[in-house]
């Protein structure tokens, strides 16, 4: 069987009771341990629970890794608001980059971009690169692409598997990555749609991931 990435993306959701409870339910990952042989799960919540999730993965002995949802441009120094990657690597091994939530709401351009990139790989995290098609530059030190068309992304009408794996053939034939990833929708019908296909290495889930319940259902389907 081949490798799959399965991540969570949850966005800015969940109060810190909310976030808890969703460690409870998903520490039932543990039971499926059989079905994850081929399976890596990143579970990437707000920045100021990540401590929270490393302390409860820990301690539970979880088969989960950690991501941070963005990355600040800069390093340490004057920049108020911003988490930079040498804090972000105390708790997570991946940095979501390039989301088109990031790029549409908060106008990060291919410039602001490709700094997170850099300030990803300084700092030795893993960047989860979003793309919208196959022509959306890549950054040579990217290992890990997810494609997410815009009409997808939170509107329940996912992308067909059958574009969707060409857009992933047509990004592994012009850049040298590990990894091309399906994010749009994704939900426990369709998941095993996407990642049967020849070119498609897993699933970055957003809405479907946020019921702890639904997410472990679409780990064990996929």
């Amino acid at each position: 069987m081949k490798p799959l990435l399965i991540i969570a993306n949850l966005k800015s959701n969940k109060t810190l009771s909310e976030a808890k409870d969703w460690l409870d339910e998903i520490s039932n990952l543990k039971s499926q341990v059989s079905s994850l042989t081929n399976k890596e799960i990143i579970v990437c919540p707000s920045f100021i629970y990540l401590s929270i999730f490393k302390s409860f993965i820990s301690e539970h002995g979880l088969p989960i890794r950690l991501g941070a949802q963005n990355i600040s441009r800069f390093s340490q120094g004057p920049y108020t608001g911003e988490v930079n990657g040498l804090q972000i690597k105390d708790f997570a091994d991946y940095v979501i980059v390039g989301h088109s939530e990031r790029r549409g709401t908060f106008g990060e351009d291919e410039s602001v971009v490709e700094e997170k990139i850099k300030m990803s790989i300084d700092y030795n995290l893993i960047p989860i690169f979003c793309v919208q098609n196959d022509s959306d530059k890549i950054p040579q030190e990217v290992s890990i692409v997810a494609y997410e068309p815009i009409f997808a992304i939170g509107t329940g009408s996912a992308d067909t598997p059958e574009n969707a794996d060409n857009v992933a053939k047509k990004i592994r034939e012009k850049a040298d990555v590990d990894y091309v990833l399906y994010g749009g929708s994704v939900t426990v019908e369709n998941v095993k749609s996407f990642t049967s296909m020849e070119n498609i290495n897993g699933v970055l889930v957003g809405n479907s991931s946020l019921d702890p319940l639904e997410f472990l259902k679409i780990i064990e389907n996929a």
